[in-house]
């Protein structure tokens, strides 16, 4: 196998994944990112080479340029694995110039950025008959009465362009109770030029949230797939993964499948859901275009995403794979969760008895490796080094 791997954004434990799920298959990977700072992924002693290419998004042109140059010093022509939503979008605006040069899965450009954004994709969602929460825009006529009487008190106020807004405010979300608060959270969007909609939030704590992993071929077919269930998230109630469970949804099948292949996505992907907590219904809430936060979890349970990914594009395609069983194993980022358990506790959400209880599960942990153990005090020595000069 003479395709190298490159991972872009190895400054996340999601790249650190990609890293050892590619390395320990004797794959060569190379972590390419912008900066030497907090790149705990790089020190992975799966992580063959490293190179520093400019920002993705304050040089976009030279970013895509320097990747370019790289590959053309190759052999053979890489795969190229981005981490992260912005490497994708940046990707996915130049994908016909880069897949001249590197080996990707998904080749139709424009559709990774149409399921990112929360306008398109809802509109594919409702076109192939998959629900989605209900939603107003914001320049819709009578904009506060259908707020008022249809989506009601507390709702979400959402970014079309999620990648962005995460950049600009650090969540995924503004939640609101009042229309006062609503109001200010759309003049907050708006003055950083970003275009938000309003949605309804679906009933049920953050355990109904449910996810349907998967890869499709060249033919935009599921060949692989598992689902997953969330217990906890951060910021809570509406962030990332910190705590969840390999979890078999058999529901989740027929509609994650349905939608993906009609739609000719390519790839892994990840649906999440949320599980009506009224009526048991499951709704679309986002689709994640790129190698999942809890990656490691299904590594553990059988399912090496990056490396099916990586063998398909070379032309030596795995045998398909479905796991149809509750291993019940968790995906634990520790890190974030003790922050995230502090404010389930002071919100009442959790007890500490229900905390504990859950940890007693075989884990997958983000960052940490007993056979790989360099990154996580490459981790642990940034934060701690943050926390200091935050003490100062």
């Amino acid at each position: 196998m003479n395709n190298k791997a490159v991972i872009l954004g190895n400054n996340y434990y999601i790249g650190l994944s990609a890293i050892r799920c590619l390395g320990e298959k004797g794959i060569h990977t190379v972590a390419a990112d912008y900066s030497e700072e907090d790149r705990y992924g790089a020190e992975s002693k799966y992580c063959s080479e490293k190179i520093l290419v400019p920002h993705y998004r304050k040089e976009s042109g030279k970013f895509i340029e320097a990747l370019i140059d790289y590959a053309k010093k190759q052999d053979v022509k890489p795969v190229l694995i981005p981490c992260h939503d912005s490497y994708l979008e940046v990707i996915d605006a130049h994908l016909d110039e880069v897949k001249k040069y590197y080996l990707l899965p998904q080749t139709e450009k424009g559709l990774a950025t149409e399921v990112m954004n929360k306008d398109t994709l809802h509109a594919l969602a409702m076109e192939k008959g998959v629900k989605v929460p209900e939603s107003v825009r914001v320049n819709e006529p009578n904009f506060r009465e259908k707020v008022t009487n249809e989506i009601q008190f507390p709702c979400l106020v959402k970014p079309f362009d999620s990648p962005s807004f995460v950049a600009t405010f650090r969540k995924k979300i503004f939640k609101v109770h009042t229309m006062d608060e609503l109001e200010e959270a759309v003049a907050k969007a708006d003055k950083a030029g970003l275009e938000v909609f309003i949605q309804r939030i679906i009933p049920g704590f953050d355990d109904h949230m449910h996810t349907f992993d998967a890869y499709l071929n060249q033919d935009s077919k599921v060949t692989h797939w598992t689902t997953a269930q969330k217990l906890r998230q951060y910021p809570i109630n509406f962030g990332a993964s910190v705590y969840t469970i390999h979890k078999y949804i058999p529901e989740l099948y027929d509609i994650g499948t349905n939608f993906l292949e009609a739609i000719k996505y390519k790839g892994f992907g990840e649906i999440e859901f949320k599980k009506d907590a009224e009526t048991g219904e499951f709704y679309l809430i986002e689709i994640n275009a790129r190698i999942t936060n809890f990656n490691h979890l299904l590594y553990k349970v059988g399912l090496n995403f990056p490396y099916i990914t990586y063998m398909e594009l070379i032309g030596k395609p795995i045998e398909p794979q479905a796991l149809k069983e509750t291993t019940n194993r968790a995906f634990w980022y520790g890190y974030e969760d003790l922050l995230a358990v502090k404010d389930y506790i002071k919100t009442g959400q959790l007890s500490v008895g229900q905390v504990i209880k859950s940890l007693f599960r075989p884990k997958a942990y983000a960052i940490w490796s007993w056979q790989d153990p360099k990154p996580a005090f490459a981790f642990m020595k940034t934060r701690t080094s943050k926390l200091f000069r935050r003490g100062k």
